[in-house]
C-alpha cells in the first residue's frame, strides 16, 4: 500500500465523515431551527476558507506542490469569474432560507466552529510543511464524502418545507470536488514512488499524518458542536414538521 493510499484510508475512515450528526442530516431529519444553525455556523467555513489556503500557499517551499494549492485556491476564488466566487453561492444559499448575510457574518461562531476554523488556519499555514500539507490532504479527501451526506438531507428539506432553496453552493461543489482530490492527490505523489515508499522521512510522515488527524478531528469537533446545540426536543419537532409538511 502506498503512502498515499494509507493516508486516504486514514480519512475515509475517520469521524469526521462517520457520525451520527452527518447521519441524521443525510436523512433530512433537521428543524427549521437545525437547518439554520447549520446554514449559518458553515457559513463560517465558506468564507474563511480562502484566506485559509492563502496562508499554506505564502508557506509552501516546493513549487510543484504550491501549483496545486493554487489550482484549488483558484477554484474557490471562481476560476476567474468573480460573480463563481465559492461564498457569494453561500450567500445565495443563505438568503434563499431568510437569513439575513450581516446577521450571519456577525453572530458569534459556537466555540467548536471557532475551533475548527481556528485549528485549520493554524495546521494550513504551519511552517511545518508536510503537517500543512497532511491537513490539506485531509480536508480535500473527506469532502466527497460530506457532500454525499449534505446534499441529499438538503434536498429532501427543499422538497418538504423550503422549495426555494438554492442548493448551487452545494451541487456545485461537489462536480468540483473531484479536481480538488485530484490536485492533492498530485502533491502527495510527488512525494510518492508509487510501490509504497516515499521521498518523506519517518518523521515527516508522522508530521503528515498528524496534519491529517488534526484537521478531520477539528471537523468532528464542529459536526458534534452542532449535534449538542440542538434542544433536547428538536428531533421530536424535526418529525413533526415532516409530517405537518406531507400531509399538506
Amino acid at each position: 500500500m502506498t503512502f498515499y493510499q494509507r493516508m486516504r484510508r486514514l480519512v475515509l475512515e475517520h469521524g469526521a465523515i462517520n457520525n451520527s450528526y452527518l447521519n441524521r442530516f443525510r436523512s433530512g431529519e433537521l428543524s427549521d431551527e437545525d437547518l439554520h444553525e447549520f446554514a449559518v455556523e458553515f457559513y463560517n467555513f465558506a468564507r474563511f476558507f480562502p484566506q485559509i489556503l492563502v496562508a499554506q500557499l505564502v508557506n509552501t517551499e516546493d513549487e510543484q506542490i504550491a501549483d496545486e494549492l493554487t489550482k484549488v485556491l483558484y477554484s474557490e476564488l471562481g476560476d476567474g469569474e468573480a460573480r463563481r466566487r465559492h461564498e457569494l453561492l453561500y450567500r445565495d444559499f443563505l438568503r434563499s432560507l431568510g437569513v439575513d448575510v450581516h446577521d450571519a457574518m456577525t453572530r458569534s461562531m459556537l466555540p467548536s466552529t471557532r475551533a475548527y476554523i481556528e485549528g485549520m488556519e493554524r495546521l494550513y499555514s504551519d511552517g511545518n510543511h508536510a503537517k500543512a500539507l497532511g491537513a490539506s490532504f485531509g480536508l480535500e479527501n473527506m469532502a466527497i464524502t460530506m457532500w454525499d451526506h449534505l446534499i441529499p438531507g438538503l434536498v429532501h428539506l427543499r422538497t418538504i418545507r423550503h422549495p426555494h432553496m438554492d442548493l448551487t453552493y452545494f451541487t456545485f461543489h461537489r462536480e468540483l470536488e473531484q479536481s480538488h482530490e485530484e490536485a492533492m492527490k498530485h502533491a502527495v505523489q510527488v512525494m510518492d514512488d508509487g510501490v509504497g515508499s516515499t521521498t518523506l522521512s519517518f518523521h515527516q510522515q508522522e508530521d503528515f499524518r498528524l496534519g491529517v488527524t488534526a484537521v478531520l478531528d477539528y471537523l468532528e469537533g464542529f459536526w458534534m458542536g452542532l449535534e449538542s446545540h440542538r434542544p433536547t426536543d428538536v428531533g421530536r419537532s424535526a418529525r413533526h414538521e415532516m409530517n405537518a409538511a406531507a400531509s399538506q
